[in-house]
């Protein structure tokens, strides 16, 4: 029994659910046929949903074996569940909540590194996905490329040991299938990130060319022959899980659950149609596969990824906590509007409609049942405005054309990095250490600027003057569109 006095979830609670309830398949029927790196909520919430209903619609085993690259926890937590977990999707009239049963087994990455390797190594397997954020990627800002020194230490390891980043150890499963022959393989960015299939593809090859592996020039003769990675398009809001939220999971089935997750009801997921091997039909559950999704990419991260951020950032200076709360504001749909409006020009053909993009944004971020919390949103900034913000703003100063909410929300990111920040960034130390109070606030614009490898924009004195005369009004908690 639970702390709550409720069984822990399992398959035996299973038979007390209501049918809508329980998983759609049998996960004693699956197999693994993919691997995903990322055990976090928002895998369970899209890529596992999809996955699911893919093998119940078709028939087909595919059943996935999540790895967790950090937390030894979860993978205890969700072994102890029979790898169930529940998805409660916070919709207006009340939650929704059913089990979710395609995850058929969780690894740790380093102390179960050989079971990783073994499954990237079977024939069974043919995709692999992804979900690590983008500072999981260990590529440097200025170039795009493999940063050397954040693997330095995989670089050296014995590839059949623990590593310690993904890049490492994805690299060093794909050489061992490679050596052992087996069959072509598709790897699958989740992550929001511009062009994700070839940022993966890069930097995959760069570390392989970096190893000291004596075969290595045939490794990569054999990727390029025998992987693809398609890019893609996720999105599904889904917010931090909170002790209401597990509260609502349990009420729901009558069973704890550790490992609870809750999204929006809206979903979508668009990749690109160019896979190497036998792939779930997740498109019977509605996925869209295209031959280019770089339409639907640029606008997904500039409007939705864009004004997420945006919000988050001047949410927090008005005083703000929640998207919803932001959204209530007298400025929370003007901005998402203005910002869609002001972005629309950088966004290539091909896509959704921006102006009906920005409805539908404005609808999803008002949801009541939502409780997505700005800090959550906000974390990471340093790496999420390079690929949100500041190539749209580039493209705008670059033909003249004004971008007063770009300036406003990079304003409010500004604010937000003084120290003690209120969100947790990977660059924390160099931003902090741009107020060290013997700059004047234009100085030290440029300077956050150039911590983000940003120097173009540093440079640019009309920009940095706009930006800096933003800051008394958000110091004030004054939000002006």
């Amino acid at each position: 029994m639970s702390g709550n006095g409720l069984p822990p979830l399992s398959r035996t609670t299973l038979t007390g659910l209501a049918p809508e309830q329980r998983p759609v398949v049998d996960a004693a029927q699956l197999r693994t046929r993919v691997v995903h790196f990322g055990l976090g909520a928002f895998h369970r919430a899209h890529q596992a949903v999809y996955t699911e209903n893919a093998a119940a619609l078709s028939g087909e085993p595919w059943g996935i074996t999540a790895v967790a690259p950090r937390s030894a926890e979860t993978v205890r937590a969700l072994r102890a569940q029979d790898c169930l977990y529940s998805l409660s999707e916070r919709r207006p009239e009340g939650p929704r909540t059913r089990v979710v049963g395609s995850v058929v087994d969780a690894l740790a990455m380093g102390p179960d590194a050989k079971a990783v390797d073994a499954l990237l190594a079977d024939p069974e397997v043919t995709v692999v996905t992804l979900t690590v954020t983008e500072k999981g990627y260990q590529r440097l800002a200025s170039t795009g490329g493999l940063d050397h020194a954040a693997v330095a230490a995989d670089l050296v390891a014995d590839p059949a040991g623990p590593l310690t980043t993904v890049i490492g150890r994805l690299a060093a499963g794909l050489a061992a299938r490679m050596r052992a022959g087996a069959a072509p393989i598709t790897v699958v960015s989740c992550d929001n990130m511009a062009g994700n299939g070839a940022v993966l593809s890069r930097i995959v090859r760069e570390f392989v060319g970096a190893s000291d592996w004596p075969d290595r020039d045939r490794i990569l003769d054999r990727i390029a022959e025998t992987v693809a990675f398609p890019a893609t398009v996720v999105d599904r809001i889904v917010p931090a899980t909170g002790a209401a939220d597990r509260a609502v999971a349990a009420t729901a089935l009558g069973a704890h659950d550790e490992l609870a997750v809750t999204a929006e009801p809206y979903r979508q997921w668009i990749l690109e149609d160019s896979f190497a091997a036998p792939r779930p039909p997740w498109e019977l559950d509605g996925a869209l596969f295209v031959r280019d999704v770089t339409p639907y990419q640029l606008t997904k991260l500039r409007l939705l990824n864009g004004s997420h951020s945006a919000l988050a950032y001047l949410g927090l200076a008005a005083g703000h906590t929640t998207i919803a709360g932001t959204m209530a504001a007298d400025w929370g749909e003007r901005l998402i509007r203005a910002l869609c409006a002001e972005v629309a020009p950088t966004l290539p053909a091909g896509g959704p409609d921006p102006a009906a993009y920005g409805d539908d944004l404005v609808v999803r971020f008002r949801n009541p049942a939502m409780r997505h919390a700005l800090r959550q949103i906000g974390s990471d900034g340093s790496l999420k405005i390079t690929e949100r913000w500041l190539p749209a703003l580039r493209t705008l100063r670059a033909t003249g054309t004004a971008a007063p909410v770009l300036e406003l929300a990079l304003a409010a990111w500004v604010f937000g990095t003084r120290p003690p920040s209120a969100v947790t960034d990977p660059a924390a130390d160099a931003l902090a250490a741009c107020w060290d109070g013997s700059r004047r606030p234009v100085e030290t614009v440029r300077a956050l600027l150039r911590a983000v490898d940003a120097q173009d924009l540093a440079d640019d004195t009309t920009l940095t003057t706009a930006v800096t005369e933003r800051l008394p009004a958000l110091q004030a908690g004054r939000i002006e569109i």
